[in-house]
């Protein structure tokens, strides 16, 4: 069995290592330069910020190590953090008393270029799963639309 694992490059303007590539670009909006950070098998960057003009003020500085570490850091960073902030957008909850039980209610969204779906879940206090319907991917969760919900008898929501 063989794997082809990428060769490290460590050149000033490029910089890589098995998931990651560094690679300094002209910033096309001034005279400067900025840095590219790709994920090893994705077309974008996960990052592209500014990068730091050479002693002649012309040409950037070149990459190195420490450098190329504090970029895979943010890189890695700005990715667990837009992967926080699509799963809050996806999946929302929220706690209810009714009747003097107390019930979470969950609403996932699951994206697909198809068309996204949507599932509404009551759990009680112990995690028991009490009701689960489909529901619109717009369907918007609060504590009035939960108790409403909850006082229907569980019913999937109209449109």
């Amino acid at each position: 069995m063989t794997f082809d694992t990428q060769e490290p490059i460590q050149e000033a303007r490029l910089w890589s290592d098995e998931h990651w590539t560094a690679r300094v670009i002209k910033n096309d909006d001034d005279d400067g330069w900025a840095v590219a950070m790709y994920l090893d098998g994705e077309a974008e960057p996960a990052l592209v910020g500014p990068w730091t003009m050479g002693r002649d003020k012309k040409n950037p500085k070149p990459l190195d190590k420490s450098a190329f570490d504090t970029l895979v850091k943010t890189a890695k960073e700005v990715i667990r953090r837009s992967e926080q902030h699509l799963h809050a957008q996806l999946n929302k909850n929220v706690s209810v008393t009714v009747d003097g039980q107390r019930i979470r209610v969950a609403l996932a969204i699951v994206p697909d270029e198809e068309g996204a779906t949507a599932t509404l879940r009551a759990t009680d206090e112990l995690g028991d799963e009490l009701a689960c319907v489909p529901v619109a991917p717009t369907f918007k969760l609060n504590v009035d639309s939960a108790q409403a919900w909850i006082a229907a008898g569980y019913e999937k929501p109209a449109r």
